[in-house]
């Protein structure tokens, strides 16, 4: 009794350092969940082709996850529609889903490629949620805006004079009397906001990928940022030049969100399972979502571009 007193006494000052004061290297204790994928594509409708690329976020304590639905209709090389689709979870892994997405293509910008990769930051009593929107050639990070989770109100794209803009995570507190927000799909550049809405982009990237390693070809922001006594944890997306997707971490200065403090050298998760080696693009785990329930860390990631899994790090 007093060894596993002792043994949860340890695990919850771990869980304490990880939310205030953590070392990157505790995220190789993310494990994946054994009964992954943890939502499938099904049916003929709006999930038919794929359901990938998942963001969350806690209310109520329930997890509502939002995640990429993806059809087989277009035309053409390209093919498939994205929508944005809603589930709702009291352990983080069984979910039940609305029988209808939450965000569909509406706006000429949104198709045929539709609504895809959503990031969900709270704020307040309202919701703010990144998308990316496909018209089959360009593409234009967009944003909504809830206070329930299932009625949006879209605001349109948010930095109208960057030519190609995807994967915008923000940060819910204020730096230096602004809002900021990480986006980008080569290098990950910074924009700042004071309302959450209209987005002032700069033109220096903040994170580049690096010869020879994980991340060589590219890097793209995952869930969104976390304040940490030790910094701004940015959980982020790397892939190397063999097109395989992998998930590192980088911490940046709380005071300067521009500056790294500390990266790490190799990834905390990569694709090692069969549904994440095999699907609509192969050799892919890409994060979106992060959120901490009943002890528990949950790590929301896509794989293969086909399925929604979950690795897990209790405390």
């Amino acid at each position: 009794m007093k060894k596993a007193i002792l043994s949860f006494a340890i695990l919850t000052i771990l869980g304490f350092i990880f939310v205030f004061g953590f070392d990157l290297t505790q995220l190789y204790n993310f494990q994946k969940y054994f009964g992954n994928p943890i939502i499938l594509p099904c049916g003929t409708g709006s999930m038919a082709k794929a359901a990938f690329n998942p963001t969350a976020i806690v209310k109520n304590g329930k997890i509502y996850l939002l995640y990429r639905e993806e059809d087989w209709t277009g035309v053409r090389r390209w093919n498939g529609t994205s929508r944005i689709g809603l589930g709702e979870s009291e352990d983080g892994i069984h979910f039940h889903l609305n029988s209808t997405p939450i965000i569909v293509p509406t706006l000429p910008y949104e198709k045929p490629g539709g609504c895809e990769d959503p990031r969900i930051t709270e704020v307040g009593d309202t919701y703010y949620l990144t998308y990316t929107a496909y018209n089959g050639s360009a593409a234009r990070l967009c944003e909504a805006i809830s206070t329930d989770l299932t009625h949006w109100k879209k605001i349109g794209p948010i930095l109208p004079n960057v030519g190609w803009s995807k994967s915008g995570a923000i940060l819910n507190k204020k730096i230096n009397g602004k809002y900021i927000m990480y986006f980008g799909d080569s290098s990950i550049y910074i924009a700042y906001s004071t309302d959450l809405i209209h987005w002032k982009a700069s033109p220096y990237p903040v994170l580049t990928p690096r010869s020879g390693m994980f991340d060589s070809a590219l890097v793209e922001p995952g869930p969104a940022p976390i304040m940490t006594d030790k910094g701004i944890l940015l959980i982020y997306n790397g892939a190397d030049y063999s097109h395989r997707y992998s998930i590192g971490a980088v911490i940046f200065s709380k005071d300067d969100p521009t500056q790294i403090v500390k990266r790490l050298n190799k990834p905390f998760l990569q694709p090692t399972k069969s549904w994440e080696k095999y699907g609509q693009t192969p050799n892919v785990v890409f994060a979106e979502g992060l959120v901490e329930l009943k002890n528990e860390w949950i790590l929301y990631y896509g794989a293969a571009d086909t399925y929604v899994c979950a690795a897990i790090m209790s405390y």
